[in-house]
C-alpha cells in the first residue's frame, strides 16, 4: 500500500492489510516469512514540516537459521510502532553534524509519499533478536565432523593449533 502525500494532505489513511509469505523482500534469502504479516493503524500528515506519522501494529512469524546450528527458528513479531518520516530534500548537506537524540528516531522519504511495505520491512528486522539462536544452550555444529552438536553426541577432538604457524608446517 503507498501512503501518497497529496491523500494525506487532505485527510489521514487508515490501513488494515495483509501481505501473504513472499510479498515483503527483506533483502536476505535465509530469513523467510512463515505466516502472513498483518498491519494496522493509521498514516497522518504534519502539514508544517510535511512530516508523516505512522502509528499502527503488526504481527507476523518469520523463519531464519539458528547462528551456531543452522537448524530453522520460528520468531514470532507482535509490535507497535510510532514512525516519523521528513522528505529527503530535509536532510542536511552536511558530512558530520551532531544529531539531537530527539531527531534519530526520524527516517525519510523521497517522492510523493511512502510505502507501507517499506515501514513493515524495517519494524520486523528492528525486531528480531541480534542473535538468532533455537536455543540459549545452543551446542553448535562440529568444527570437525560437521553434526549439529545438538542432535548427535560425536567426540571429535577438534585440533588446537595455532593459524599463525601454518606457513612453518608446510615446509
Amino acid at each position: 500500500m503507498y501512503l501518497p502525500v497529496r491523500q494525506l494532505e487532505l485527510e489521514p489513511i487508515r490501513f488494515n492489510e495483509s501481505y501473504p509469505p513472499g510479498a515483503v523482500d527483506f533483502f536476505d534469502p535465509q530469513l523467510r516469512q512463515a505466516t502472513p504479516i498483518l498491519a494496522s493503524g493509521i498514516a497522518e500528515l504534519s502539514r508544517t514540516l510535511m512530516e508523516i506519522r505512522v502509528r499502527g501494529h503488526l504481527s507476523t512469524t518469520v523463519e531464519d537459521p539458528c547462528d551456531r546450528c543452522l537448524e530453522p527458528v520460528s520468531f514470532v513479531i507482535d509490535t507497535d510502532f510510532d514512525l516519523v518520516y521528513r522528505p529527503a530534500e530535509q536532510i542536511p548537506e552536511h558530512e558530520e553534524m551532531n544529531i539531537p537524540e530527539s531527531e534519530s528516531e526520524v527516517g525519510f522519504y523521497e517522492g510523493e509519499g511512502l510505502d507501507l511495505a517499506d515501514v513493515v520491512r524495517e519494524q520486523i528486522l528492528l525486531s528480531l533478536p541480534m542473535h538468532r539462536l533455537c536455543s540459549g544452550d545452543c551446542k553448535g555444529i562440529c568444527p570437525v565432523c560437521g553434526q549439529n552438536r545438538n542432535n548427535i553426541d560425536c567426540n571429535c577432538q577438534a585440533e588446537a593449533g595455532d593459524d599463525r604457524w601454518a606457513g612453518l608446517k608446510q615446509m
